[in-house]
């Protein structure tokens, strides 16, 4: 029986590799046509384009190099004249986003998880051998406390944008985090740990009344879309089967219901920065700013009293009352980032403190797109079950612009859908190994067990 499971799992990853290849491959002459057209357009216009220049360039290395939101960045302080070095683990070497023209240099690394010794010193070697004067981290959920503790290393060489271990530790755990909320008088979801199944099983949700989710406090790229609500008749057989333990804490939130947002604040001595806030869905891939004066007095609360400096972000719920509550941190740069894809203040607000104590934050420009990812969009295709389905999906795409394609940089559109993710379902088609998902945003294939 197990034999015969493992052949059709086997099948099953052949069949779905060898589709999902020959799809690309049929989008592949679209996507080089519009690539090869804009690299002709602009080498006939280059002689009359200026290139910025600034009196004192600054070097900034950027970890996340398979990420959207990490060519963003590049793009941004490669716009304000400054020099990029892009960096990612030696399984991603292959990432699209290296042939940008607004990386100047790329380099892997080992993974942090494996070697965390070895990821530090590499940083380092980069640091000192690139004269690097700011570090800022696009991190994986995986990578931030690692991002952390070369923070620490390299702190007497260069900026760091980050959070120190401790301060990681306790913003990545969606427990504490609801703790530290509590204790600065904000607004937070109850919250119980949860490091044994039985926990839940005995818990009195008769007298509590609430509903709850649970979830894991590690990130877990399957898990985390588990919506399932607790109690329910018959949820033992459920509860038994999620891999909770007391090296794997999970954590019982109180389900709160309400409007969802995600946000992204770049915050410098407690001070936001840069900030910006979207309407959010499970599996997010679209990005439009919206004013959200309450959230935004959260968020501010939070790391004026914390004082922090580096990226955060945050998942929202905003009830019918207009209260907010955080059902998620992560310290970490944020996909919505790509919304300053047209700023030209971005890498100010990531290298300078507040000149004035009333300064208010960069936000994303009136005139700025909502941003999506084309592929994801086509692939949602599938999902139009009527014309007014589809004049929807027409309004969000002509409306809006792909977070990866740039026509002053459109290599990347080419490389990370046909040479970055084509290699990946290669890799996986030799190993015939399924996956769950391609996400074009992180650059990766999620798989159960993934990084």
């Amino acid at each position: 029986m197990e034999n015969s499971s493992s052949l059709v799992l086997r099948i099953s990853a052949l069949v779905r590799n060898l589709g999902t290849l020959l799809l690309l491959t049929l989008a592949l002459p679209f996507n080089f046509v519009i690539v090869a057209i804009t690299l002709i357009w602009n080498w006939i216009t280059s002689p009359f384009k200026k290139v910025k220049a600034i009196d004192n360039p600054q070097n900034i290395l950027i970890t996340g190099g398979k990420m959207t939101k990490a060519l963003q960045l590049a793009r941004s302080f490669h716009g304000a004249g400054h020099n990029v070095i892009l960096i990612e683990t030696d399984k991603y070497w292959l990432s699209g986003h290296r042939f940008s023209n607004a990386v100047k240099k790329f380099y892997t690394v080992p993974a942090p998880e494996k070697d965390a010794d070895g990821y530090c010193q590499a940083i380092l070697k980069i640091v000192r051998q690139e004269n690097i004067n700011a570090f800022i981290p696009v991190s994986s959920p995986v990578a931030s406390y690692y991002d952390s503790l070369a923070g620490e290393l390299i702190k007497p060489y260069c900026q760091v944008i980050h959070f120190s271990p401790e301060l990681t530790q306790l913003l990545d755990d969606k427990f504490t985090l609801c703790e530290k909320a509590h204790s600065l008088g904000l607004t937070a979801p109850k919250a119980f740990l949860i490091t044994n199944p039985q926990q839940i099983l005995d818990f009195d949700f008769q007298s509590d009344r609430s509903k709850y989710l649970i979830k894991s406090i590690r990130y877990n790229s399957v898990y985390r879309l588990d919506m399932t609500k607790l109690p329910f008749v018959g949820m033992e057989d459920y509860v038994k089967n999620l891999p909770i333990s007391e090296e794997n804490p999970w954590i019982m939130q109180e389900f709160i219901t309400g409007q969802e947002y995600c946000t992204h604040s770049t915050v410098r001595k407690g001070k936001i920065r840069l900030h910006c806030c979207s309407q959010s869905s499970p599996f997010q891939v679209n990005y439009e700013h919206i004013e959200k004066p309450e959230i935004y007095a959260w968020v501010e609360s939070f790391v004026k009293e914390l004082n922090l400096t580096g990226q955060i972000s945050f998942d929202f719920i905003q009830t019918e009352d207009g209260t907010v509550y955080p059902i998620e941190c992560n310290p970490r740069t944020h996909s919505a980032i790509t919304m300053f894809y047209n700023h030209p203040g971005l890498a100010a607000a990531y290298l300078q403190d507040s000149k004035d104590e009333n300064e208010v934050p960069i936000v994303p420009l009136p005139n700025s797109k909502p941003t999506y990812w084309l592929y994801h969009e086509i692939w949602r295709l599938t999902e139009v079950a009527s014309f007014s389905d589809l004049q929807a999906w027409m309004r969000k795409v002509f409306n809006g612009t792909d977070a990866i394609f740039q026509a002053n940089d459109p290599l990347p559109f080419l490389t990370v859908h046909h040479w970055q993710i084509t290699l990946l379902l290669l890799e996986n088609l030799r190993k015939l190994k399924g996956w769950v998902r391609i996400d074009f945003n992180i650059g990766k294939l999620v798989e159960l067990g993934g990084d």
